[in-house]
């Protein structure tokens, strides 16, 4: 390993984990780190480096896992219940630090070189901000309607190559510039603390102050979903909160009350074309004993009622009474 003094030019990053109650996630996550952080320092990337955890549960069930991890880690614990807390807790943890880098309990990098891919994306775009992507993986198969409604398939992005610009993004395999985000004032938003858009709405507000947001196609995560995560219920409350908090971010970033007006005739007419293009689907599905018509139109129907929920910002509590995701 090379010394501290040979990488005193490179950029200091702290690496920050929300959690709650996933014991055995973040066992695997922090288990995964060292050899991510050592292929970046061995790369020239990465000088002084932190690992954060930072537990949203009150009973501080993570604080042994993190004193057993096998690389140094800070172990703070953030009372307040909900992502925002925790993410707005992350910033302030991590000041003294270059860079920050988000990734979830539940997630590990998909290739030891996740890192090193995450700061040469910035060193080579002169990006304030560098996302990545994230595929989500499970132990046994899924429910064939599930994968058939594509509700896990996250495509939305899979044509960017790396460099490409992006005007929001999302927190989950996240790199940011500190001095950007301190620059700008912007932090997670409370009103969006158990409902999700907290990270849509933040990064939007960044790219808003001038920060350069690029996407790292290669620099892949992988979100393990647990089996009780895998049921059709659980798909189609997630569409329609997704739907429902586009809709919320949409609404706060309007501005203006003829801006937020037609931001909610757009929504409402977004959800009823979506929920009538769903309801087609699905009749027809039925006819034609088609499983995919099936789910797609469920799915359809989901997000439209979402988003005519989000029009009139009534949002949907993804978290219930938990902390992060």
């Amino acid at each position: 390993m090379a010394s501290a003094e040979e990488h005193a030019s490179e950029p200091s990053v702290a690496i920050c984990i929300p959690t709650f109650r996933r014991p055995a996630d973040l066992t695997r996550l922090l288990a995964a780190l060292p050899k991510t952080i050592e292929a970046a320092r061995g790369a020239g990337l990465l000088g002084d480096f932190v690992v954060i955890v930072i537990d949203n549960d009150e009973a501080e069930s993570a604080r042994a896992i993190a004193s057993e991890a096998p690389l140094p880690v800070r172990y703070v614990v953030e009372l307040e219940r909900g992502v925002v807390a925790v993410r707005n807790r992350a910033l302030d943890e991590a000041a003294g630090s270059a860079l920050m880098v988000f990734i979830d309990d539940d997630e590990t990098p998909a290739d030891v070189g996740w890192l090193s891919l995450m700061l040469r994306a910035r060193e080579d775009f002169g990006a304030g901000l560098v996302a990545g992507p994230v595929r989500t993986v499970t132990e046994g198969p899924l429910d064939p309607w599930v994968v058939a409604g594509g509700f896990f398939a996250r495509a939305h992005r899979s044509g960017l190559g790396t460099g490409s610009p992006l005007t929001r993004a999302a927190t989950n395999n996240l790199l940011l510039d500190l001095s950007l985000v301190e620059r700008s004032g912007v932090r997670f938003d409370p009103r969006f603390g158990r409902t999700g858009g907290e990270d849509s709405l933040f990064t939007s507000q960044l790219h808003a102050h001038g920060v350069r947001m690029v996407w790292c196609a290669e620099a892949v995560v992988l979100d393990h979903l647990p089996v009780e995560r895998q049921t059709r219920a659980h798909a189609l409350e997630r569409t329609a909160g997704m739907a429902n908090a586009g809709a919320r971010v949409a609404l706060a970033l309007a501005g203006t009350r003829p801006r937020r007006i037609a931001v909610r005739l757009r929504s409402v007419a977004s959800g009823v074309v979506h929920w009538i293009g769903g309801a087609s689907r699905g009749i027809a599905g039925a006819v034609l004993g088609s499983e995919r018509l099936v789910a797609v139109g469920a799915k359809e129907r989901a997000r439209g009622r979402g988003s005519i929920a989000g029009a009139g910002n009534r949002s949907r509590d993804l978290y219930g009474g938990g902390g992060v995701r």
